[in-house]
C-alpha cells in the first residue's frame, strides 16, 4: 500500500492526544480519539457531536470517511448516526464523529477513547449526460432484494 501525505492540525482540545493511527500495517481505517476535555454519557437512544481534535486538508480527489467501530457496535451498541460520514477535500473544520447509543446501557465516552475509524479513499466527481435510453445490464431495473439468494428467497 502506498501513502498519501495529508496535512493535520492539532486543535488546542487535541494537545496530548495520539493522532490517528491504523491499529496493524494493513489496517483500512486510522482510530479517532474522543477528544472531549469531560465524560460524556451517552443515554441509550442519545446522540452526540463528539470532537477528535483535529481537522485535516484533504488533497483534491480523496475523502474521508468517517465509520463505526466494529467492537463498539458489537459490545455496545454505539455507531456513527451518518455512517459513513464524509470530509470533503475543501473543508478545514474539525473532523466530528456523529455517534448514537443504540444499546440498552448508557455508555460513557472518555478523552482518549478510540470512537471511530477514519478511512481515505479515492472519489471522483461526475458530470451528467441526458440520454433518453439506458444502455441494458443484467439487472436491468431490479430494485432492493431483486438479485435475491441461491436458493431463490
Amino acid at each position: 500500500m502506498s501513502a498519501r501525505e495529508i496535512a493535520l492540525k492539532r486543535l488546542p482540545h487535541g494537545a496530548g492526544l495520539a493522532l490517528p493511527g491504523y491499529a496493524t500495517a494493513l489496517s483500512a481505517g486510522m482510530d479517532l480519539l474522543a477528544a472531549v476535555e469531560a465524560e460524556v454519557v451517552l443515554a441509550p437512544g442519545a446522540r452526540r457531536l463528539i470532537p477528535s481534535g483535529i481537522a485535516i486538508a484533504l488533497p483534491a480527489g480523496l475523502e474521508a470517511q468517517v465509520r463505526p467501530r466494529s467492537g463498539l457496535a458489537l459490545e455496545h451498541g454505539i455507531t456513527v448516526l451518518n455512517a459513513p460520514g464524509t470530509i470533503d477535500a475543501d473543508y478545514r473544520g474539525e473532523v466530528g464523529v456523529i455517534l448514537i447509543n443504540l444499546g440498552q446501557e448508557p455508555f460513557t465516552i472518555r478523552r482518549g477513547d478510540r470512537i471511530a475509524q477514519l478511512v481515505i479513499a479515492s472519489c471522483a466527481q461526475a458530470r451528467w449526460r441526458v440520454v433518453e435510453v439506458l444502455d441494458d445490464s443484467a439487472r436491468g431495473a431490479g430494485g432492493f432484494g431483486s438479485t435475491g439468494t441461491a436458493g431463490g428467497a
